[in-house]
């Protein structure tokens, strides 16, 4: 049996070998080393990060994705959320997809890795600021079956791929859409 680890590294070192932009590629190489440096890296008490799984969320014509406005941050991300512990970090978004949206007909595009991220989550009360290694992963959804606005979010909107930039000016967001239109 595979260590779950090395598993999540190989799929880490395989995205880091496609063509990446500069940003995205320097961002995989840090992953793969906190990845190798951390064996709790995916425990959320690891205090100086931990890994998270998003699900970019996409309708069968690739046209539309589903956002969240979210709760905390006030802005409008991709859903996705902490990985516990779970090292199938797919797993991991398509579990948080599923309770951040109340999508059940879910499936995921490919196995492989679509985008990773590392972005700083300010202190909150009781949290010190930390890393998020966020490992994201396209999954297609049926944009007709009805949303369920969970505490996560303030709203749940599908929206149109090609219109990003009226939603975010977060360059990982923008990433997204542009492979999306490559897929």
């Amino acid at each position: 049996m595979n260590d779950p680890r090395e598993v999540l590294l190989g799929k880490l070192r395989a995205h880091a070998a496609r063509g990446l932009d500069a940003h995205e590629a320097a961002m995989a190489g840090e992953m793969i080393r906190f990845v190798e440096e951390n064996p709790w890296c995916a425990e959320r008490s690891l205090a100086v990060g931990h890994l998270t799984g998003s699900a970019w969320i996409v309708d069968a014509e690739r046209k539309r994705t589903l956002l969240t406005h979210h709760a905390k941050l006030g802005i409008w991300v991709q859903l996705g959320g902490h990985a516990d512990g779970d090292l199938d970090i797919a797993g991991v978004a398509m579990r948080e997809a599923q309770e951040e949206s109340g999508l059940t007909r879910l499936r995921l595009v490919t196995p492989e890795i679509f985008d990773v991220d590392r972005h700083w989550i300010p202190e909150r009360k009781s949290e010190p600021g930390h890393w998020h290694y966020d490992v994201r992963f396209m999954i297609e959804a049926d944009d007709a079956e009805p949303l369920v606005i969970t505490q996560e979010s303030k709203d749940l909107r599908w929206v149109e791929i090609a219109r990003m930039s009226d939603f975010s000016t977060e360059e990982s967001m923008l990433r997204m859409a542009r492979k999306t239109a490559d897929c």
